[in-house]
Parts: structure tokens; sequence; C-alpha cells
């Protein structure tokens, strides 16, 4: 595989998988305007970054173990896809679908991105 390639390959899943965490993060500014108190606001904020930290550490984990980051990835979208089996298409093509690709993504950089050595 030629170096642009591989370098592509390397770097495309993690920067979709920054970039989905800060997405999904932007769901949990909705508890400023609950109108709770501090600590409640806090405490349901905190709350609401859990799917956030998920991804951090699935990520932590992928960037070093493509192989992992592929199963954990692809795993949370099965996950989401269970909790939400009667949700409406765009919540699949908003949250399920790129966790599957990041996964897919992870996989393959896995499989070709590294040069093999010769036998």
């Amino acid at each position: 595989m030629p170096q642009p390639a591989r370098r592509l390959l390397y770097w495309a899943p993690r920067v979709l998988g920054v970039l989905f965490a800060i997405f999904v993060s932007v769901f949990a500014l909705d508890v400023f305007g609950a109108g709770y108190s501090f600590w409640e606001t806090l405490l349901a904020l905190l709350i609401h970054l859990i799917p956030t930290g998920l991804l951090a550490i699935a990520l932590a984990i992928a960037w070093r173990w493509e192989w992992a980051g592929a199963l954990i990835f692809i795993g949370l979208g099965l996950a989401y896809m269970a909790m939400t089996i009667r949700a409406a298409g765009a919540v699949f093509s908003v949250l399920v679908v790129p966790l599957f690709l990041i996964g897919g993504l992870f996989l393959a950089a896995w499989l070709w991105g590294r040069p093999r050595r010769a036998a």
C-alpha cells in the first residue's frame, strides 16, 4: 500500500472518532436550559457526558490497538442499536452508522495499514 494511503488509513478513524465524540457531547448542552440548580445542572451534565466518556475510552484503546478499536466501536454500535431498536431510522443514521464506519476503518487500518514483514 502506498504511504499516503497508509497515512490516510491510520488517521481517518482517529479523526472521525474525535469528531464523533465532540458531536455526541453537544447533546449534553441541553441541561443548561432546563432550569436546574447549580448542583443539579452539574449532575445532569455529568450523566449526559457518559457516552462521550465511553467514546473517549474506546478511542484511547483503539489508538494503540486497532483491532480492539474495531471490536469496541462495532460493539458500541450494536449495543446502541439494541437499546434503541424501536427508534426512528434517523437515529440509526446519525448515531449507529458512524460507530460502524469508525469500527470498520479501524479494522481496515489493522488489516492493511501496516507494512507486513516477509516471512
